[in-house]
């Protein structure tokens, strides 16, 4: 799914005075799981973090308001959930829970596809490698120990699956090192 928020920012200016601004974000997610009342929905922590909306957008382009279930911000994981009662017949036909596969049964070299929403466009995907399978990679104030991709992993693609050729989800699109000197280095 593709994943819209608004947030408030508030920006100190000069002399003391604040002031607040309605900012926009956009993200993934990964419909994980149903049961009789709610769909449950993955992404990652940073994607939610701070938002007073959450909006998320089917393959289908109809959107429905969603709430946070759960986030744990030392993993960068989030759970939304949609209440089932709010998704109309169409959507529910137009969509699916993931086939969840495993990380651990990866090789290095092996093709992964990653699917987001890129730039906040929508939908979109990218394919590449398993470049690394266990990369420590410094991230703020935390260290994580990460699949390493050369996939193409843009802003907007935060908390997409990553597959393997079976369809399978592996992992959770949650970061990317960009500078002048690095060029495909997605986790």
């Amino acid at each position: 799914v593709s994943i819209s928020v608004k947030s408030t920012t508030i920006v100190n200016g000069m002399w003391g005075s604040q002031q607040e601004y309605e900012t926009q974000g956009s993200g993934s997610g990964v419909i994980i799981a149903q049961n009789d009342d709610y769909l449950y929905i993955s992404t990652n922590h940073h994607v939610i973090d701070g938002a007073k909306e959450i909006i998320v957008t089917f393959a289908n382009d109809k959107t429905f308001k969603a709430e946070v279930k759960g986030s744990d911000s030392d993993y960068d994981l989030a759970v939304l959930t949609v209440k089932l009662s709010d998704i109309d017949s169409e959507t529910i036909g137009a969509i699916r829970c993931i086939s969840i596969g495993s990380s651990e049964t990866l090789n290095l070299g092996e093709p992964a596809i990653a699917i987001g929403n890129a730039l906040g466009y929508g939908q979109s995907v990218t394919v590449g490698y398993i470049s690394a399978l266990a990369r420590e990679v410094k991230m703020e104030d935390n260290t994580m120990t990460l699949l390493q991709t050369d996939a193409a992993i843009n802003p907007g693609n935060s908390g997409g699956a990553l597959l393997n050729l079976k369809g399978q989800l592996v992992g959770i699109n949650s970061a990317k090192f960009a500078s002048t000197e690095v060029e495909g280095m997605g986790f």
